[in-house]
């Protein structure tokens, strides 16, 4: 499953404006055990296989880069070298710089939010500052804005390849026919969504600093210190993969990938059936795949400190207004919107998710 992103930014990049986000139903239980648990026969039956085998069930997955799997391969004495250099030199004034940065925000937010209640669902949990307008909300989208794109300065990614690509829609095509006939002084249909691959956390600054959208996060996001309150100024819709209840069923949420496939899209972000604008993002690397894929968050954060350079791409492709029947399914609306973003963008789709991530993750650790 691939990140939908809710855009809520007055002032996104093109001028359609998103509306609030939407979300997929779920259950609102309050339990915390683990909703995705592996199966065990079908981590039994995978731990027995070789490493080949288990990178073409789980192609997604697989790390490409130099580190190899989980980020513990054997390095070439080059690398050994570049790490140890950036380790004494990058590692300790990204970390201070990045530190900085996420606290100069959180107080800015903490700021914008004094005398401020926040939008409360006690049922869904759900808590945000989204409804806040005026000039706090424009210090923190605007503020937000810069500082994430500084973040990713700090982080390497010193310069991001965004481009519009013009591609004939059909749909498009028609919806544009049909509106010819209408009154000009008629609003066009509002942005319903942003809807991008899921590759890296590093998503998230960049979709930030590009428009401010909201995003689907789990619930234990909304209680981090310093990036909790700032989930909840993003407007963030809490999800929950966690219960104890063994009737429960919950929100099956998405995850990343190597960045070379492209998970099946959840109908939450389709349902409204207003229009969706598709991005591409794409991390070209030589020695380290930004891509969170096979590799532990802490170790991943490491070895993004210590390269000397980092790139970006980031390709939006034109809105896609959906058509009479799409508008009917969500589903076929989510799937359409899924093979033209496959083949814009040279991906692969699999229809595999965060329980064959975690049973991958399984037989790796077996083998590592």
């Amino acid at each position: 499953m691939d990140t939908e992103l809710k855009s809520m930014n007055p002032d996104p990049p093109k001028p359609e404006q998103p509306d609030p986000a939407s979300r997929d139903d779920g259950s609102n239980s309050k339990d915390d055990r683990p909703l995705l648990k592996s199966d065990s026969n079908r981590i039994s039956s995978t731990t027995g296989e070789s490493i080949e085998e288990l990178e073409k069930k789980f192609a997604a997955y697989v790390r490409n880069d130099v580190y190899g799997p989980m980020g513990r391969g054997e390095l070439p004495l080059v690398e050994k070298v570049l790490l140890g250099i950036a380790v004494v030199t990058l590692v300790p004034i990204r970390f201070v710089l990045a530190l900085i940065i996420l606290v100069v925000y959180y107080i800015i937010c903490r700021v914008c939010t004094l005398f401020s209640a926040p939008n409360r669902d006690e049922e869904e949990e759900q808590e945000d500052f989204a409804h806040m307008g005026g000039w706090r909300r424009a210090v923190i989208v605007w503020c937000g804005r810069f500082l994430s794109r500084m973040l990713l300065f700090v982080l390497g990614f010193y310069w991001i390849s965004v481009s519009y690509r013009d591609i004939e829609l059909p749909d498009q095509n028609k919806s544009s026919s049909q509106n010819e006939g209408k009154d000009q002084s008629e609003e066009p249909e509002r942005l319903g969504a942003i809807i991008s691959n899921h590759v890296s956390y590093l998503d998230i600054l960049y979709h930030m600093s590009a428009s401010f959208p909201s995003f689907v996060a789990k619930r234990s996001v909304a209680k981090l210190p310093l990036v909790g309150l700032i989930s909840k100024c993003l407007g963030c819709v809490y999800v929950q993969r966690e219960s104890k209840s063994s009737d429960f069923k919950g929100v099956s949420e998405g995850t990343t990938t190597n960045g070379d496939f492209l998970l099946p899209f959840k109908t939450g972000a389709f349902l409204a059936t207003a229009p969706v604008r598709p991005v591409i993002l794409r991390y070209p690397y030589q020695r380290f795949s930004p891509a969170w894929d096979s590799i532990s968050g802490a170790l991943h954060v490491f070895y993004l400190f210590c390269q000397f350079i980092n790139h970006m791409e980031a390709v939006w492709l034109p809105v896609y207004y959906p058509s009479q029947e799409e508008k009917d399914d969500p589903k076929l609306y989510a799937s359409n919107v899924r093979r033209l973003m496959a083949r814009e963008g040279n991906l692969k789709m699999s229809d595999i998710g965060l329980a064959e991530k975690r049973i991958y993750h399984t037989a790796l650790n077996g083998l590592f």
